[in-house]
């Protein structure tokens, strides 16, 4: 059906009215109701020229409709014929037309596929009972049928494409043929099982670290340590050691291994946290806590504690582990890329936001963008590193529903985590 814009509806109605005028009068003078005069014969010679411009107008309009049609559907085709691999068959499966894409794929030439059925090309993989409701679907509830399918090419490799076919009816409702199109996805499909695979992987690498290495961290040394102050304990009492002098010694030595453990241990909480996330419908665990209080807790173990002040923060829903783990990332980047001769970092809260201000060398949110993709550093940064921290510190304030930004201010960087 084609469609008129409203003009041109104007037009075909002026059009029809001029000519249905000129049919009544015409009709009057042949019937003798009305004479045959010069002033009638005006008046059918004007209705016929008034009657020529808005016709032709809507003759035009038509032409440039359908031509738009047409051309609309020519680029849909070429854009098919393109980028999918496109058959036809008739009723009983047997090829009638190939595009040059599926004999790419493929790796037959239109001549060989040229009534053959698709059978020439079925890997074995799918069973019967697929193909046979692909038939009922396209013929019987004439619906389009869509499946992966794993084919074989000419030189028996198997390919993998995303396939949607139709039935194909004549006028009078009548069965002739299917056509098919399909998408080559076997790159993807491929990378997907590369990616399973290197995640069972880690999968396995975060089973270890969540129950082997618990073993060392959190049973093991601790009783370790603890079995050493009660023997150096003794031991002192034995050699008859003064306590202040054993204290002056051997203290501050137990005092590194003891909050060393505590780190380690902090440490482990967190990446045992994220590699939970590994595992599949995990979900993040939050409780309530106070940042700041679990921040100087976690800060408290580290050797740059003194050059981090933390204020008031509130109390938020976080995972304890994973938010000082993506804090502490941003705080050791603020240290790291800093020229200055006091390095600092400021952590304070600014309505729903905090803030993480340091006084080095400043990033932009545009810089800010680039570094959080995997892998990627600064090409003038003299500092080493793998360019995974910001993108897995990200990653993990997104998992928290969080958004982070970064602001290039006059004395360094203003990063910015808005909370929910």
């Amino acid at each position: 059906m084609i469609k008129l814009d409203r003009k041109s509806i104007y037009a075909l109605g002026v059009a029809v009215l001029i000519m249905l005028t000129f049919f009544v009068v015409k009709t009057l003078v042949m019937i003798d109701w009305l004479p045959c005069n010069k002033m009638v014969q005006w008046y059918e010679y004007l209705s016929v020229i008034c009657f020529m411009p808005p016709f032709f107008y809507v003759l035009k309009q038509i032409y440039k409709t359908q031509y738009l049609e047409t051309l609309k559907k020519k680029t849909l085709e070429q854009i098919l014929d393109e980028s999918c691999l496109v058959s036809r068959t008739d009723k009983q499966g047997r090829i009638t037309d190939v595009n040059a894409k599926f004999c790419e794929v493929s790796g037959y030439k239109r001549q060989e596929l040229l009534g053959k059925d698709h059978r020439i090309l079925n890997s074995g993989t799918h069973p019967r009972e697929m193909w046979q409701q692909m038939y009922q679907t396209t013929v019987q509830y004439k619906s389009i049928w869509h499946d992966i399918v794993t084919n074989v090419n000419k030189s028996g490799k198997h390919y993998i494409v995303d396939t949607h076919i139709m039935a194909t009816f004549d006028a009078a409702g009548k069965h002739t043929g299917f056509l098919s199109v399909r998408q080559d996805i076997t790159s993807l499909m491929n990378s997907l099982k590369e990616v399973d695979r290197k995640n069972a992987y880690l999968e396995h690498a975060a089973k270890i670290l969540r129950h082997d290495m618990h073993s060392g961290i959190n049973t093991y040394i601790p009783r370790g340590i603890k079995s050493l102050e009660r023997r150096l304990s003794k031991l002192l009492v034995s050699l008859d050691i003064p306590e202040n002098l054993g204290e002056k010694h051997l203290g501050q030595s137990l005092q590194l291994l003891k909050e060393g453990l505590a780190h380690a241990q902090r440490v482990y909480n967190g990446v045992k946290e994220f590699t939970n996330l590994v595992k599949k419908d995990a979900v993040m665990e939050k409780q309530p806590h106070k940042l700041k209080c679990i921040l100087e807790t976690y800060f408290k173990g580290t050797a740059y504690n003194s050059q981090v002040y933390v204020e008031e923060l509130g109390q938020e829903e976080v995972n304890e582990s994973l938010f000082c783990t993506a804090v502490d990332n941003l705080v050791r980047n603020g240290l790291r890329y800093n020229d200055s001769d006091t390095k600092l970092v400021k952590i304070y809260r600014e309505a729903n936001d905090i803030i993480i201000e340091d006084n080095g060398r400043g990033m932009s949110q545009e810089q800010f963008e680039e570094y959080s993709k995997p892998y990627t550093r600064g090409e003038n940064n003299k500092e080493s590193g793998s360019g995974l921290g910001l993108n897995i510190c990200v990653a993990i304030m997104r998992e928290h529903g969080f958004e982070v930004t970064s602001e290039k201010i006059e004395t360094g960087t203003k990063l910015k985590v808005k909370l929910l």
